[in-house]
């Protein structure tokens, strides 16, 4: 059924109520299935028409459709079923056990037996769970409030639960608009007419008696325009298709909390009566990110007239699997090639000086491995230069804080080994679990810079797991130990929250997660038992027995879809199994094993692809979608039976334990160019010609290293050039040997002209404007198109507007690094924030575009795309909610009501915001899509996707005219998502590309490369780059800090900047580098900077210099077919849309 049919539906039932109608408008509301009148079913309920309640369910949902739905009928069978019992009406009773709760024995058998027993007793209420059963009218009442929550949180009656917003008699209106417009086609109107019927159009008789030809003849609301409103959207409209019923966490694992602690009777139903709570099968509703909502004027009116209900989807619930996990049959999306992909190459061999027992890697500084050992020692290395840069010994802190069993013990035996070693989430702090007792937190300043954060007794006997999690937004620290219990306890304090008893062994590991806004903990103990737990003091959700029964972990994928265990038993038998979460039952078994490990098997997930566990002297691999080993390898030898393992954050390194003390880092070809940022020397090609007198690190290798020793980051000298370079093997090459960075610039020119380089602050103006400490990460940057503001967005998805004020300093308003501006907020304090997805909000790609008048942004940061007013900061309004998420957005340049909106399922949508409709979906790409830029002179749309494919479309049919993949330098390996970005020179002829591995110039209307620019193969990669207002110069960001400006006509190098020239030299982490650069639209030598510690810097050169560097020479034959344009201003759609 249409958008507008259903609407009329809505129509009807207005028109049915406000007549009184009230048996038929109930029963229009069920045979249709559009509103679920909470109201009416409130009085059945409390009515006691049982008949009815269903039967009126019954045209929304049925008992099977999902849990919610069978929770509904099974509490409202049972509530039958003891009112007859209290009646003492037995036959009543028994037919009710027979035709309406036998569907349920199925499912929990034992249930239905205890249910039957009751038919025994004199009294029900002599059961245990039913002896709070008061009359018939309160338990009707606590029943209905279970009822109402159970309703609200089923997918099935998500967008049912709310009328429309009607003016009254919004049927009976439309209808005289349509009899007005009929009367005034008329040829011969009267001034009175008398209109009779409905039945036929109306027409004012004619002299003869004939009728008028009909104005319409369509059938009803088949043609009618909605003047002012939005046309359905499809599946972005305000009556979307249903959903298919989500597996809610645990749904399948856990009954409902009870109002006391007692033993899960069922998974999803029980005999007690339900709970008030209802925690854990509410899906909570998200409240707007901004509470006020207003509307813009003037280009963008129209969104005033919206109809779409505000707020109705705000509660996005996505299905579990629309994030990319293949399954059974389907294969992967990429070409299967599994040992290229996974770390299987030995790179580096370290020693830790005691046997490694649990190792994780750094979640930003995927080159920092955290070590704990089996004596205690606590060791921090950096991979990529092997140098160890923290070395701790076991030591208690604070002896006396420490249980009097424990200081004895120490005193008799001070051995103790590390159980647990593990980063928090943003890498700030790292903890530490022993074999006895202790934790220990600590912070984490960058390189060898760890303080100790705090210290708890907080188990007697062993810690024996630790976790990091978020419950309502709080950082916690989760421990679990050889008393049975599990502990949560404020990372910032270490003061204890909840304490979870249950277990009857010792408790092996924890495995916090989150899922549709449910936050839970699972636990193994040693007797196999597995449990879940919320955060409140309600007892286990889950008593499960994990294959094995005896040592078992639990990890989720990467992406938080898929859960896995791995468990070794008593007998040496070992398990990894995939769980269904919607059943708690195992869903696979992999098999591959030795028939008896010799020690507890790890294991751990990468790339939401691979499981990897260490046995028989070996790492052994598997795809997660086929349970037959993949591959075994044994990392040339030395391992122990049953190696320790962990994979960095993106999977191109693994590491492991071996023997001697020893760790092994494994890589693959990401990982190999990941090790070598830190290792390889640099050289500079501008300056080959000259005598090398001494050696000089990358200043961003030298500041990292530096960093990471804790030294002064060494202010390494990069005019000097090196004689070798020394490769992962070791191996020393000649610099004739290697492919220099800018050719033409290693030539005699080279003696006269100079590079520039600034190395200092001194050697030009740059501001850091002031910080929000909100903010950890800047991930789109623009200038307003006035040039008197600077916006950002945040990978929080919070924006920050900085403005410039008029002064003495500042007598133009404009953005300069003379002056500091103002971080600016409306009076009313609020932010504008966008809305952000269930997902992981690190994995979101952020994205936005501002209009021609800096009036209005449109934003995105993985959830619905947000409209704020840029003055009052408000949301006018937010659109198309996930999936697919919007990863980039690019405004018409003759249009600002049309919207080119890349997406990420590699979709282009262009889409209408004055009538709220999608004109057309462009499909070319295989990746999401990563830039976007239109031409006003050709009328085209250019885009640019993480494929690493260029497509050009004509933006008036929206066709595909050419699409090209780009020319990746030899010797370069782009990462599997990077980001391709496009923008318009000011010649709307010839546009810029950006990757990682590359700048280039690309003329359009033959989508040929006219010029390109690659950094060596061991340099750092590029993170962003865009032309200057003007288009002759090109400003580039790099991921070892470095900045560098070319001259745009032959992307030569004109003048590089130093991380030490605008870097603190107290910013220790070595992982500070520029995300996104953006151009100043009327100061052609001015850009500014957004930095993933969140700062924003804006640079400009000395005011004595006036530009940045001299251009190098222009070698005959050379030039460029792009034009040095000598216009300045910006024009069109120069500034790239990010």
């Amino acid at each position: 059924m249409s958008s507008l049919s259903r609407e009329l539906v809505f129509l009807i039932l207005q028109f049915l109520d406000e007549e009184k109608f009230k048996e038929t408008v109930h029963k229009l509301e069920q045979e249709s299935g559009f509103f679920f009148n909470m109201k009416y079913f409130e009085e059945e309920v409390h009515n006691g028409n049982w008949d009815e309640v269903e039967k009126y369910l019954s045209g929304f949902t049925k008992v099977d459709d999902n849990r919610y739905s069978m929770k509904i009928f099974f509490e409202i069978r049972k509530q039958k079923y003891l009112e007859a019992l209290d009646k003492h009406d037995r036959s009543k009773a028994v037919d009710i056990l027979v035709k309406d709760l036998k569907v349920f024995a199925s499912f929990n058998e034992e249930l239905f037996k205890e249910i039957t027993q009751l038919l025994t007793l004199e009294n029900f209420r002599e059961n245990e769970q039913l002896s709070k059963y008061g009359d018939t009218k309160s338990a009707r009442a606590i029943m209905l409030v279970e009822l109402k929550k159970l309703i609200e949180a089923n997918p099935l009656f998500r967008d049912k639960l709310q009328f429309p917003t009607l003016k009254n008699s919004r049927l009976r209106t439309l209808i005289n608009q349509s009899l007005n417009w009929q009367h005034q086609l008329c040829k011969n109107p009267r001034p009175n007419p008398d209109i009779k019927t409905l039945f036929v159009d109306h027409s004012c008789g004619q002299p003869n008696g004939a009728r008028a030809p009909s104005p319409a003849n369509n059938p009803l609301l088949g043609s009618l325009p909605k003047a002012g409103v939005f046309p359905p959207l499809g599946a972005h409209g305000p009556f979307q298709p249903t959903p298919g019923p989500v597996p809610t966490p645990l749904a399948g694992w856990m009954s409902n909390p009870p109002t006391v602690t007692h033993p899960s009777v069922s998974g999803g139903i029980g005999l007690g009566a339900p709970s008030i709570q209802g925690a854990a099968l509410k899906h909570p509703r998200t409240p707007p990110t901004n509470p006020s909502l207003d509307y813009p004027s003037g280009d963008l009116d129209h969104v005033a007239k919206r109809t779409r209900p505000m707020g109705l989807s705000d509660e996005v619930n996505l299905p579990v699997n629309v994030l990319p996990v293949s399954f059974p049959g389907h294969g992967h999306s990429q070409a299967f090639n599994a040992p290229d992909d996974l770390p299987k190459t030995v790179a580096r061999i370290l020693n830790q000086g005691s046997s490694p027992m649990s190792m994780d890697f750094h979640p930003i500084q995927q080159t920092l491995l955290l070590v704990g050992t089996n004596v205690g020692d606590i060791g921090l290395w950096e991979v990529g230069s092997r140098e160890r840069l923290v070395l701790r010994n076991f030591k208690v802190w604070d002896l006396s804080a420490c249980s009097m069993p424990l200081q004895a013990a120490l005193v008799k035996d001070p051995g103790v080994s590390v159980n647990r070693v593990i980063w928090s989430p943003d890498g700030t702090l790292y903890g530490v679990a022993y074999s006895r007792h202790i934790v220990q937190i600590y912070s984490y300043h960058g390189g060898d810079d760890a303080r100790q954060h705090w210290e708890i007794d907080a188990h007697v006997g062993g810690v024996n797991d630790l976790a990091f999690s978020h419950p309502n937004k709080q950082l916690c620290v989760i421990t679990c130990g050889d008393d049975k219990t599990i502990k949560v306890w404020d990372a910032a304090t270490g003061a204890r929250q909840y304490t979870f008893e249950g277990h009857e062994a010792p408790v092996y590991s924890v495995c916090p997660h989150y899922k549709e806004n449910i936050q839970f903990i699972f636990s193994t103990a040693l007797d196999g038992k597995i449990k879940a737990w919320l955060y409140d003091n309600l007892g286990s959700r889950v008593d499960y027995d994990a294959p094995g029964r005896w040592c078992t972990t639990m990890a989720y994928s990467a992406d938080g879809t898929r859960l896995f265990s791995c468990g070794t038993s008593k007998d040496g038998e070992s398990h990894i199994v995939e769980w269904n979460e919607s059943e708690g039952a195992v869903k696979r078994t992999y098999q591959g094993f030795r028939k008896r490990s010799l020690g507890v098997v790890q294991f751990d997930t990468t790339k939401n692809r691979f499981l990897a566990a260490g046995d028989d002297f070996s790492i052994k691999f598997w795809d997660m979608d086929n349970v037959q080993l993949l591959t075994s390898i044994d990392a040339d030898g030395g391992l122990p039976a049953s190696p320790r393992i962990r994979f960095n954050k993106d999977g191109s390194l693994l590491a492991l334990s071996a023997n001697e003390n020893g760790i092994k880092i494994l890589v693959n070809s990401d990982g190999l160019r990941l090790l070598r940022t830190f290792e390889n020397l640099s050289y500079d090609t501008s300056r080959a010609s000259e005598t090398a007198k001494s050696a000089a690190m990358n200043p961003i290798t030298a500041a990292a290293a530096a960093a990471a020793s804790g030294s002064s980051a060494g202010h390494a000298d990069r005019v000097s050039s090196v004689v070798a370079l020394s490769g992962v093997n070791g191996d020393a090459r000649n610099l004739g040997d290697i492919k220099p960075r800018i050719t033409e610039e290693s030539n005699d020119k080279s003696k006269i002209w100079k590079l520039t380089e600034i190395s200092e602050p001194s050697h030009c103006r740059s501001l850091k404007l002031p910080e929000n400490m909100r903010v950890t990460k800047i991930s789109r940057l623009i200038y307003t198109n006035s040039g008197n503001a600077i916006l950002a967005l945040a990978s929080n998805a919070i924006h920050l507007l900085w403005k410039w004020q008029r002064s003495d300093r500042n007598t133009s308003g404009k953005v300069t690094a003379n002056v500091s501006p103002q971080l600016w907020q409306p009076s009313s304090g609020i932010l504008m924030t966008n809305d952000e997805a269930d997902a992981n909000p690190e994995e979101a790609v952020p994205c936005f575009a501002l209009s021609k008048n800096d009036s209005y942004v449109m934003s995105a940061s993985g959830g619905k795309i947000s409209l704020f007013n840029m003055m009052t900061f408000k949301t006018m309004t937010t659109f198309m909610p996930p999936p697919p998420a919007a990863t980039f957005l690019a405004f018409h340049p003759q249009d600002n009501n049309i919207i080119a909106i890349g997406m990420d399922d590699s979709t282009i949508q262009i889409y209408n915001v004055r009538v709220d409709e999608v004109k057309s979906k462009l499909k070319g790409h295989s990746k999401r899509i990563t830039g976007l830029a239109f031409s006003h002179l050709l009328n085209v749309l250019v885009s640019s996707g993480a494929d690493a494919q260029l497509c050009v479309w004509s933006s008036d049919a929206w066709e595909k005219q050419k699409a090209r993949y780009l020319q990746v330098p030899n010797g370069r390996i782009p990462t599997a998502q990077s980001d391709t970005r496009v923008q318009f020179h000011q010649d709307q002829i010839h546009f810029l590309v950006v990757h990682e591995t590359q700048l280039a110039i690309y003329e359009t209307t033959k989508l040929e490369c006219v010029k390109q620019w690659a950094p060596r193969e061991s340099a750092a990669p590029i993170s962003h780059a865009t032309f200057s207002c003007d288009s002759q110069l090109v400003y580039a960001s790099f991921l070892d800090a470095t900045l560098c400006v070319f001259t745009a006509a032959h992307l030569r190098l004109r003048c590089r900047i130093n991380p030490l020239s605008y870097l603190s030299p107290n910013v220790s982490n070595p992982n500070v580098h520029p995300l996104v650069i953006a151009a100043h639209p009327q100061e052609p030598n001015q850009f500014a900077l957004g930095l993933s510690d969140g700062g924003v810097h804006v640079f400009e050169p000395l005011e004595s210099e006036g530009k940045w560097g001299v251009p190098p020479p222009v070698e005959n034959g050379s030039a460029s077919s792009v034009p040095a344009t000598p216009s300045v201003g910006a024009s069109g759609s120069d500034q790239a849309q990010r």
